[in-house]
């Protein structure tokens, strides 16, 4: 496919090649009657989605709630452990 859109009706194979108009048209109306207003309104919602800027990623977690420092340091083993277990570091 050569990435152009083309209107028709895909069952019987009727291809149209799209106008002008319809080649630059932002969006466009399948189905009702929309007002001036309703496609004024439309027109602000996609230029506002498509203006906005991406999500941003989620922020750093703070050293204040690292769950790590509630866990015991590994108790020291050989001669000599029980004075270096109750020292601070």
């Amino acid at each position: 496919m050569s990435g152009d859109a083309v209107t028709g009706d895909a069952v019987t194979g009727d291809a149209q090649e799209p106008t002008p108009e319809e080649r630059r048209a932002l969006f466009r109306v399948v189905r009702g009657t929309p007002t001036d207003a309703e496609l004024a309104a439309l027109t602000v919602v996609l230029l506002a989605a498509a203006a906005s800027p991406a999500d941003a990623p989620p922020p750093e977690p703070s050293a204040w709630n690292d769950r790590a420092a509630l866990m015991r340091r590994p108790l020291p083993v050989g001669p000599g452990a029980w004075r270096t277990s109750a020292r601070s570091r």
